[in-house]
């Protein structure tokens, strides 16, 4: 697991932050996400409390967009930025001392932060089982749509708070339609890579992604699950 911390701090953190991210920062530590102005996803993170500041823990592969485009939208807000050097432990068992519980879900425990390590849980079992999306797997920049990810059940999103980056899209989302797409726990029976379509009677029905033993999270057209899936030479059963 390998993350990055950008503090923000200054009297405007939370105001700023507000206006930015899926979820009401008030209530932190919380599980956001940044968008895209059409409400594609950007990247997802942990926004923790930490004395006057605030921590968003982020993947490290996403982190200098993040700054970039958290940097862009300052303007003459009174905030700071700053990239960190710390660690982050995660675990399931007995949380030590100044850990938060991950907001996403009970299944994931703990975090620690200013600490390595890893109690060496099945973290692909535990997001299978729970449908807990990760970030540039099933997460995609500039493609993923975060109602169907899950983000409202796993208490990512907020359609209270007021106005953000995306928002308009998302709460028509929420409001006006009916997800047709979404991710859904399948059963597996063969190999099939990340990557691979899913299809029916010729037909694509989504895509495979985590694998846990005999099942995975995939991507899917809810509408077009039903006997007769396959991905590559997998047979592929609705859960």
């Amino acid at each position: 697991m390998t993350r990055q911390i950008i503090r923000v701090s200054g009297e405007d953190r939370v105001a700023f932050l507000q206006g930015l991210v899926t979820n009401d920062v008030k209530r932190a530590p919380c599980w956001a996400a940044i968008l895209t102005p059409q409400g594609k996803y950007l990247a997802d993170f942990l926004i923790v409390p930490d004395g006057d500041s605030l921590l968003i823990d982020v993947d490290a592969r996403l982190a200098d967009d993040l700054a970039r485009r958290l940097t862009m939208y300052k303007l003459r807000s009174k905030v700071m930025l700053e990239p960190l050097t710390m660690e982050v432990a995660r675990g399931t068992g007995p949380a030590p001392e100044g850990a938060i519980a991950d907001p996403r879900h009970e299944a994931l425990g703990w975090r620690l932060y200013g600490k390595a390590g890893d109690d060496g849980s099945d973290w692909d079992a535990i997001r299978v089982e729970h449908q807990i999306p990760e970030t540039l797997i099933e997460l995609i920049p500039n493609d993923t749509y975060i109602l169907e990810a899950g983000f409202e059940r796993l208490h990512g999103v907020d359609f209270r708070k007021g106005c953000y980056v995306g928002q308009e899209v998302t709460a028509r989302m929420k409001h006006k339609t009916e997800l047709r797409k979404g991710l859904a726990r399948v059963g597996i029976d063969g190999e099939a890579a990340p990557g691979t379509p899913i299809t029916r009677d010729g037909r694509e029905v989504g895509t495979v992604f985590t694998r846990s033993g005999n099942r995975a999270i995939a991507y899917v057209r809810f509408d077009r699950l039903g006997e007769g899936m396959q991905a590559g030479e997998a047979r592929i059963t609705a859960e």
